[in-house]
C-alpha cells in the first residue's frame, strides 16, 4: 500500500470547482472522507464514490481527504484528488484515472 507523505491541496473554491485538501489517514483508518458541497443532496454520494474509487486505484488505504465542493463534474473531482497526490509525493509516473 501507498502512504501519504506530507498533506497537500488543490483545487479553487470558484464555481464549478472543487478544493481537495489529503493529509496522512491513521494506521489501519481507512480513507475518511469529509465533503462540503453545494449539491450534497443531490450528489454527495457520487462524489464520495468517485473520491474514494479514485484512492483505491491508486492503492492508498489509509488517507483523510477534504473536500468543500462549488459544482465540479466527476473528471474535475478526481484531477483535483490526483493532483493533491502527487503534491503529497504518492503519485509520481503511471498515473491510473
Amino acid at each position: 500500500m501507498v502512504q501519504l507523505l506530507r498533506p497537500a491541496q488543490a483545487g479553487t473554491l470558484e464555481s464549478n470547482d472543487i478544493m481537495i485538501t489529503v493529509a496522512p489517514g491513521e494506521a489501519g483508518g481507512g480513507v475518511v472522507i469529509e465533503l462540503d458541497s453545494l449539491v450534497m443532496a443531490q450528489y454527495g454520494a457520487v462524489i464520495r464514490q468517485t473520491l474514494a474509487d479514485t484512492v483505491a486505484v491508486q492503492g492508498i488505504a489509509d488517507v483523510y481527504i477534504k473536500a468543500v465542493d462549488r459544482g465540479a463534474l466527476d473528471c474535475t473531482i478526481r484531477a483535483r484528488l490526483l493532483a493533491a497526490l502527487a503534491r503529497a509525493g504518492v503519485i509520481s509516473e503511471g498515473v491510473i484515472v
